[in-house]
């Protein structure tokens, strides 16, 4: 029986978000639209099967066929990365950078170096609200003041903190990324250097972005975003971490099962095979060098519209936009944009004063809009109508008080929903997407 008939609640709801995605210009930078046939793997009798440990290796019984998917994951992974090892079974970004933290530092004890979550790093990257934080001691790094990474002082941070482990690789940062610099640094202080590509890794692929392989030991991805696949993660060991630990990827391998997992998604790792194959060929080449083209031109549009960008523009997937030279709050924002068909996320830039739930700026990308064929053209549109939407609600006062901000923000959801400007952009915006279907 259809899951209409068995569920139609459910197939209602499906159908409800699948009509809001068609409609809308998805722009948070970590969300993208995956193919037919990367979905239709997911669907697939995979889901039924159990398959703990890895191939040739189960636990269970029936796992013959389990084993060529997830060896045809793991052989496609390792050559379109070009490493020696990889692992294919992480649930997702999380636990797989927990994974190599459990494989290589002792609780309590060692130091894990990540760029601060206030300045666009990973709640994983020893943010203290979360387990890295929790179970690790760490040593965040900053921006400097201009919104670029700051490599001088990164490395005088690790020589006087010596950290095990420095993660480079960011959720929010609108700039290409200096592995080699990162991988001297980690060098210096005798660190394993964990490369977080999981916003970028399509680019990467494209070749429009710095390759971590020869500078990193570790490399972890999430599978969706950029590479535009199922939600999952791949951990990759070097040659140059193999060099430096001979035992470094069994140490991975047992830590993500059995320390953090148990049966792995089978139905994940076949639809992760399939995305790793469909980046393989001249057409994903085109689509990695086509998000650059316009995010670049997005950012110039927005420039010229007056919005102060962290980083003054971008070289990647993301912009990241400050909005306090607008006297906008970022959460008033991204709703305001929403309503008018563009969504974005709320999100804190360097040096932000604001809470993280109240951050002063909105963090947009451009991999979602171009995988529907969107390009330079378009990105100019766009960026009027987010001029225009953030006129729309610059007047509002901000309370400063945090009871006053919860009921703010229920009032301004109301009034919002009514605008009528920002209802027309929203259907200009419709008669856009229409032009450009989800492949």
């Amino acid at each position: 029986m259809n899951l209409s008939k068995t569920d139609p609640q459910i197939a209602k709801l499906i159908k409800l978000e699948e009509k809001r995605q068609t409609e809308v210009l998805e722009m948070i930078p970590s969300e993208n639209y995956a193919s037919r046939a990367v979905m239709e793997a997911l669907g697939t009798v995979l889901t039924n099967k159990y398959s703990e440990g890895y191939p040739k290796k189960r636990y269970y019984q029936g796992n013959k066929i389990i084993d060529e998917v997830e060896i045809l994951a793991i052989e496609r992974a390792k050559k379109l990365f070009k490493v020696p090892h990889a692992n294919v079974q992480p649930y997702s970004g999380s636990p797989a950078n927990t994974a190599v933290y459990f494989a290589l530092l002792a609780p309590l004890k060692d130091k894990i170096m990540g760029l601060s979550l206030a300045f666009g790093g990973h709640l994983t990257h020893g943010a203290p609200v979360s387990i890295s934080g929790k179970y690790f001691k760490t040593v965040p790094y900053e921006l400097g003041k201009d919104g670029w990474l700051d490599y001088d002082a990164i490395e005088k941070l690790a020589k006087s903190q010596k950290p095990k482990i420095i993660v480079c690789g960011f959720t929010a940062y609108p700039r290409k990324i200096d592995f080699k610099r990162f991988g001297q640094i980690a060098d210096s202080v005798g660190a394993y250097l964990l490369a977080d590509i999981s916003h970028i890794t399509g680019l990467i692929i494209a070749g429009v972005h710095p390759d971590p392989v020869p500078y990193a030991d570790i490399i972890m991805t999430t599978t969706h975003k950029t590479l535009r696949g199922p939600r999952g993660a791949i951990i990759m060991v070097t040659e140059k971490g193999l060099k430096k630990d001979p035992e470094l990827a069994e140490k991975i391998d047992k830590a993500v099962f059995p320390g953090l997992q148990g049966g792995p998604h089978d139905n994940q790792t076949a639809a992760i095979a399939v995305a790793l194959r469909q980046a393989q060929g001249k057409p994903f080449k085109r689509y990695g060098e086509q998000i650059v083209k316009n995010s670049q031109a997005l950012a110039s549009s927005l420039n010229g519209f007056g919005f102060d960008l962290s980083g003054s523009g971008s070289d990647n997937h993301l912009i990241l936009i400050d909005l306090r030279t607008k006297g906008v709050n970022g959460s008033v924002a991204a709703i305001a944009l929403e309503v008018a068909g563009i969504v974005v996320n709320k999100n804190g830039v360097p040096f932000d004063t604001m809470p993280p739930f109240y951050p002063s700026g909105i963090r947009l990308g451009t991999p979602a809009i171009t995988t529907r064929g969107m390009k330079e053209k378009e990105m100019k549109k766009i960026a009027k109508w987010i001029s225009l939407a953030i006129d729309e609600v610059k007047n509002e006062r901000f309370p400063t008080e945090k009871e006053a901000r919860i009921q703010f923000m229920k009032g301004f959801r109301i009034r919002v929903e009514h605008n009528k400007n920002l209802k027309k952009i929203a259907q200009e915006v419709k008669n856009l997407t229409n032009k450009f279907p989800i492949p």
